[in-house]
């Protein structure tokens, strides 16, 4: 019975050795430039450099302190003024800046901007290209304008945050780059890659000391285009918005997004790769991360042989993104890779708690910070299947969501190839080791996640088969993932017992057919006398803070990108209301069925890599 079960939870057993990110606490400053009184026009000016720097300069990053927009055509010289600690209402003290990675890092020396080979380099500068035709404000996310931007919401109302969100205008003393990279795309080496329609246009340092890296997506041509024009469609950029800012509130690591914008230009695309060419408008989200560097930033160096380059690389990101690992250490390219296996681990377990499946889990999508990044054809599974493929471009289904940690696996393995060159024989026989207990490190998260999901306390030598076993009467019911976990933490464990699952739990009736579904309810119940000091109510607590009852389901997604396409974006702001409380009951969220099952139009949805 059982035999079946077990292969539902992963094709091998995998977990997580988890580290604690330290904070980097920067200083907080009252704004002398109230107390100075210095006039408006100063400000903007050189004096502004020489005057107010002598108080106080923010590093290499930019601030809430000075803010200019400029045609993208020139690059002037970054110029600095006091930090301002409250939100800001304006951008007139808002910096960006690209100093700390271009004082660094080498720049691709061609600055012309055409599609081309690039070597020894890590960026190339290349500007967005504005649209043409008028761009309107589809979202913003208030949080992250607040919490991680420092500007007050009423800022997204100006046209100078359209003209920066959209590409149109940039930051005075900010230089927009391209990165270079490359990538294993499906199991193949595909060579140069790079930001083809993104630009990462400064890092912002906030109230907090923190450090992010703001990057528009969708806005125009790099010299990693390839035959790309540059440019991202709305329903795709609605989708990242979405999904990236879902997956915080579910407590996934994850890129941000601060503000999605369409405009009216024509961008023509083959949504299912069939020669059905149609016209679709243009967007662009600014989505910000702690890093855009992926495993595809290392290999590309590895591949050319720039070692020089791989190490410098290396040794950056470890001084600014893993403080755990000592720069100067010998062995720090262990720490680096451990760090790297254990957070995958994580990151990868974390997706299958929530049933969500990446769809083109390439290295050059797969983060060195193990966050989850580009987001194209993803999807939350809805009815249980190991075999859900998101992504009708992927044919032999690499990317099921039931062989991620396997991709995982895949993918650190070519991360290790990259570093090779730069280990001793010695450090490459403890990296392969490292690399060996990644199953286990997997296997350990996705127990005690789905030990949580069920409501278990302590250790039972039969946890794995009770999970097995739910899984298995999932998957030959085809019930629905999410809302399976999220009725069995509302239900009262005396409406278990008497197998009579009222009607408002769809989706434990619908297992309840099964003829084991007793057999299960039994186990089940037994184990959950083990819990110490727990009662029925504690239970259901603790198991609805950790299965969401509103994931971003296709359908969802689908729902609003057809309603947006008429310039409707009602939805799209309902569903960010509803996904910033995914544990929490929304009665707008339940009229418009987000816990009901999915309609009988979408059924048979689907979502390419095309966008």
């Amino acid at each position: 019975m059982l035999q079946g079960a077990r292969r539902t939870i992963m094709n091998f057993p995998f977990a997580y050795l988890g580290r604690s990110r330290t904070r980097s606490i920067g200083f907080l400053f009252r704004c002398l430039i109230r107390r100075l009184q210095f006039p408006r026009l100063l400000l903007l000016g050189v004096t502004c450099h020489a005057v107010v720097c002598s108080l106080w300069r923010p590093g290499l990053a930019g601030s809430a302190s000075l803010l200019h927009l400029y045609s993208n055509k020139s690059n002037p010289e970054q110029g600095y003024c006091i930090r301002e600690v409250r939100l800001a209402s304006s951008l007139d003290f808002w910096t960006l800046s690209s100093e700390n990675l271009i004082a660094v890092l080498p720049i691709d020396p061609v600055k012309e901007n055409y599609v081309r080979k690039v070597k020894n380099c890590v960026f190339s500068i290349a500007y967005p290209t504005p649209f043409k035709s008028r761009v309107h404000l589809v979202a913003v996310s208030k949080q992250v304008l607040e919490d991680i931007l420092d500007l007050d919401l009423s800022v997204s109302e100006t046209d100078d945050f359209i003209q920066l969100v959209s590409g149109e205008k940039i930051v005075l003393g900010s230089i927009p780059l391209a990165h270079r990279y490359g990538g294993h795309q499906f199991g193949i080496w595909a060579d140069q890659l790079g930001d083809g329609r993104a630009h990462l246009i400064g890092i912002y340092m906030n109230r907090q000391g923190e450090k992010w890296e703001l990057q528009l997506k969708g806005s125009g041509k790099t010299p990693y285009s390839r035959s790309g024009d540059g440019r991202a469609v709305l329903r795709s950029s609605m989708r990242e918005f979405l999904c990236s800012e879902a997956m915080y509130y579910l407590r996934i690591p994850t890129s941000r997004a601060a503000s999605l914008v369409v405009s009216d230009d024509a961008v023509w695309r083959d949504q299912f790769y069939n020669g059905n060419v149609v016209k679709e408008r243009g967007a662009v989200v600014l989505r910000v991360a702690k890093s855009w560097f992926r495993i595809g930033s290392l290999e590309i160096l590895a591949h050319y042989g720039e070692l020089d380059l791989l190490r410098m690389l290396l040794d950056f990101i470890i001084q600014e993104h893993f403080p755990s690992v000592d720069v100067k250490e010998p062995n720090r390219y262990l720490g680096f890779f451990s760090t790297a296996v254990s957070e995958t681990a994580q990151l990868i377990a974390l997706w299958m708690s929530v049933g969500f499946a990446h769809g083109v889990c390439n290295t050059d999508n797969f983060s060195l910070l193990s966050i989850t990044i580009d987001y194209g054809p993803f999807g939350f599974m809805e009815a249980y299947n190991p075999d859900f493929v998101p992504n009708t471009s992927d044919d032999e289904r690499r990317y099921k969501i039931g062989n991620q940690a396997n991709i995982g696996m895949f993918n650190l393995n070519k991360l290790l190839q990259a570093l090779n060159p730069l280990l001793d024989p010695r450090q490459k026989q403890l990296a392969a080791q490292i690399l060996e207990g990644y199953p286990i490190l997997y296997d350990t998260r996705f127990r005690e996640l789905f030990k949580a999901k069920l409501g278990l306390l302590g250790k039972s030598k039969g946890d794995d088969d009770l999970i097995a076993f739910l899984l298995h009467l999932m998957e030959k019911t085809e019930a629905d993932f999410t809302m399976t976990f999220r009725q069995l933490s509302e239900i009262t464990q005396s409406q278990l017992q008497e197998l009579s699952i009222p009607q408002q739990f769809w989706a434990l009736k619908m297992i309840s057919k099964h003829k084991l579904f007793p057999a299960w309810v039994s186990q089940y119940l037994l184990r959950l006398k083990s819990n110490m000091n727990d009662s029925d109510s504690e239970r259901r607590k603790r198991m609805t803070t950790v299965n969401p009852r509103y994931v971003l389901k296709n359908w969802m997604a689908e729902s609003a990108v057809q309603k947006a396409e008429r310039n409707d974006f009602s939805e799209v702001h309902l569903l960010q209301q509803v996904l910033r409380r995914p544990f929490q009951k929304h009665s707008a969220a339940e009229t418009a069925g987000y816990s009901s099952p999915t309609p009988s139009w979408a059924k048979d949805l689907r979502v390419s890599c095309s966008s």
